[in-house]
């Protein structure tokens, strides 16, 4: 099992040097670097993080909103991740670890009321294409 860590800044005037600093406290052997926004969906450092997970392998960061900027970006980096046969923690963020059985537990719930989100945006777009068809 190896600690793989992913730490990310938004601008060239933040320093990753804090998150580099906690991640390698508590053990991390590769830090992937990042000074790029959470919300671009190409981040090619985390990429390569969730390349170099292998089975039994721990993905870390500081905090979820260095990884993710919405739940459901969340939802879809956790599921790349679970795909390698690896996990997840977050180090102050103690429910997102889904190394114990709270923390798969709080993702799951999250990832139900996603779902439970999407399916009604989808009633409400597809009653509003009737109500569209309707008026012609």
């Amino acid at each position: 099992m190896a600690l793989i860590a992913y730490a990310r800044v938004s601008t060239e005037g933040q320093a990753l040097e804090a998150q580099v600093n906690q991640l390698k406290a508590v053990g991390a052997e590769k830090i992937f670097r990042e000074k790029l926004s959470g919300a671009r969906a190409d981040r090619p450092q985390l990429k390569r993080a969730i390349a170099a997970l292998e089975p039994n392998d721990v993905l870390l960061v500081t905090r979820l909103d260095r990884l993710a900027r919405s739940t459901r970006d969340l939802l879809n980096i956790l599921d790349e991740i679970a795909l390698k046969g690896a996990a997840f923690r977050s180090l102050n963020d103690a429910w997102a670890d889904t190394t114990t059985p709270h923390g798969r537990l709080m993702l799951t719930v999250l990832g139900g009321l996603a779902e439970f989100e999407r399916e009604l945006i989808r009633a409400r777009t597809g009653e509003g294409r009737e109500r569209a068809k309707a008026r012609g």
